[in-house]
């Protein structure tokens, strides 16, 4: 898929403009036959065409008639560790770039490195959560959507996120542990197992499986490709239309 590029949009504009006046200039010449008049035509239109369609766009500009505001939104992946919800997030994310409006992608492995002393314990987490809200809330405030990946176990904590936020769109990407321990290359489930790592969700920490949750992909069953083909609907529908 190719994206129309500001430079480009400029260029068709401007040939579109040279071959309209050279129009205007033919016919000229071809009913009173004097190049001088013809020229000066081509010349006048232009100056003034460029000048009354300035005029035309800045007056429509302050017409607020016939346009549709697109409202933030927010697009909250939850699920077990290696579940898939980096990987769909950040498809969902490229796919949403297209529409060209204000997006920011926000994942937890980012936000970690940022708070780095922020620890694993339920309350440390449903605090660090309620965080993201607020910088989600404040990016809305200021006309941006956002797509969002954190483990989010609890129930308590993603409920406090969709009262913070407007539109907040909850999926819920689910896995089997067994097979995101299959996908685990980096260990993580094993130090977990052996007590390496504490309060590890799925091991020795709880998830709340959502019951709320406004789209669920299972990844045992479906590939990146269809889960994003399913959140985009979704998302189409309800904010893209």
């Amino acid at each position: 898929m190719y994206k129309e590029t500001n430079k480009r949009s400029v260029a068709k504009g401007v040939t579109w403009r040279v071959v309209a006046t050279m129009t205007t200039m033919i016919i000229v010449y071809l009913f009173f036959g004097r190049l001088d008049l013809a020229i000066a035509t081509g010349l006048l239109e232009s100056i003034l065409k460029i000048g009354l369609y300035w005029a035309h766009e800045r007056a429509w500009y302050k017409v607020r008639w016939g346009m549709t505001r697109i409202e933030p939104f927010n697009i909250w992946f939850t699920g077990l560790p290696l579940s898939g919800k980096t990987t769909i997030a950040d498809a969902v994310y490229k796919e949403l770039e297209k529409f060209n409006i204000p997006i920011e992608r926000i994942d937890s492995k980012d936000i970690r490195e940022l708070l780095p002393n922020i620890g694993f314990k339920r309350e440390e987490r449903n605090t660090h959560i309620a965080r993201i809200g607020h910088l989600i809330k404040t990016l809305q405030n200021n006309s941006i959507s956002t797509v969002s990946s954190f483990v989010s176990p609890y129930t308590e904590s993603r409920q406090q996120v969709s009262e913070m936020v407007k539109n907040n769109i909850l999926v819920y990407v689910k896995a089997n542990i067994e097979t995101c321990k299959e996908r685990d290359k980096r260990g993580k489930y094993l130090k977990a197992l052996t007590g390496e790592y504490q309060n590890f969700t799925g091991i020795s920490d709880v998830y709340d499986e959502p019951k709320e949750a406004d789209i669920v992909v299972d990844t045992d069953n479906v590939n990146v490709d269809e889960a994003v083909e399913k959140i985009m609907m979704h998302i189409k529908k309800q904010y893209l239309n």
